[in-house]
């Protein structure tokens, strides 16, 4: 019977990644952002910001989040120290 409940049980993990792609997505359109934009928007902030803080890039996230009336550019960028 587990075999069962398991093969027909939905994945909500897989589906909220999904769903956020399709979001991610759908606000890159309505921006008019290309993804190679976003890269190099990302990369270039990286270079900026290591001048002044040791950043782990590989869990950094930049991301758009749209709204009604506007857009808001978010990033997450994980700090380990600061340079002095």
């Amino acid at each position: 019977m587990d075999f069962i409940n398991r093969l027909f049980k939905e994945d909500t993990a897989s589906k909220n990644m999904a769903v956020e792609r399709l979001r991610l997505v759908l606000v890159h359109d309505r921006a008019s952002v290309s993804t190679g934009l976003m890269e190099s928007l990302k990369e270039e902030m990286f270079q900026v910001i290591s001048k002044y803080m040791e950043i782990d890039e590989t869990n950094m996230e930049v991301k758009l989040n749209a709204g009604e009336r506007s857009t808001a550019l978010i990033a997450n960028i994980p700090v380990k120290r600061i340079k002095r």
